[in-house]
């Protein structure tokens, strides 16, 4: 499990309810079920109102992503595009179909297929462009779902709140009772402000993290293949791939290079 994404919304909760604690509020009083009704079901409703089924049905798989995402690791890739170029210069292209199985990322897998294949440099490259293109547009939508969602949320809670306004107004018989009533119906702004900030866009930001570093990752494997399919020195391969780290993890490659030196 991702302790980030967890760790960072307790925090948010926390913080805000011992905020409220030290001001002497009663957190009793921030518990309105009908404001969460009126918010949470009415966010859902238009989020799901602005896409296509299929788009939905990507969401428990986003979720799971955004929860259980395991970090990537570009500099393991190098090292296993440098043995796979190391293995080429010296069996030949052919000979690396004894190593697909061994691959687990499918996409890295489909490209060296091609690359065994004999297909044309341009072509392998268009293709995976193109794979690359499709990823990043179904990765979007996962994020642009939950951002719409903490688009419409603060709207939600001041629609709440308007209607309990209403409900105010309309009963003005018992003037003490008026404070508590404006209080309960301004709730439905907390939650629809408090979820947007601490649940919806969060976790579009962190689809859209995640989205990124994989995008990244698969550049780095295209451009790996393409020069291991243009028989370039495992040297320069290296050189190539290096530049898709950022410095501390270039470091860390530079490192382990100097090892096996």
């Amino acid at each position: 499990m991702d302790l980030a994404t967890i760790l960072g919304f307790f925090i948010g909760i926390l913080s805000l309810l011992v905020g409220y604690i030290i001001e002497e509020g009663n957190v009793a009083a921030l518990i309105q079920p009908s404001a969460a009704l009126i918010v949470l079901g009415g966010t859902i409703g238009a989020t799901v109102f602005s896409f296509c089924p299929g788009d939905l049905k990507a969401l428990p798989q986003m979720i799971k992503i955004a929860l259980f995402n395991k970090p990537y690791d570009p500099v393991k890739t190098i090292e296993n595009i440098i043995a796979l170029a190391e293995e080429a210069r010296r069996e030949g292209l052919l000979y690396l179909e004894n190593r697909l199985d061994e691959i687990d990322d499918a996409f890295f897998r489909r490209g060296l297929q091609l690359v065994i294949d004999g297909t044309d440099p341009e072509l392998v490259k268009n293709i995976m462009e193109v794979e690359i293109y499709t990823i990043e547009e179904r990765h979007s939508i996962g994020s642009k779902i939950f951002q719409v969602a903490g688009g419409y949320a603060p709207t939600m809670g001041i629609i709440g709140t308007v209607m309990g306004l209403v409900n105010v107004l309309g009963n003005m018989s018992d003037p003490d009772s008026l404070g508590s009533s404006i209080a309960v119906a301004f709730m439905a702004t907390l939650y629809g402000v408090g979820s947007a900030n601490l649940f919806w866009i969060p976790l579009a930001t962190k689809l859209s993290n995640i989205s990124d570093k994989e995008i990244l990752l698969k550049q780095l494997m295209m451009e790996g293949i393409i020069s291991l399919q243009a028989g370039y020195n495992p040297i320069l391969i290296r050189e190539r791939l290096v530049s898709y780290l950022n410095p501390s993890k270039r470091e860390i490659e530079g490192e382990g290079n100097s090892e096996e030196e």
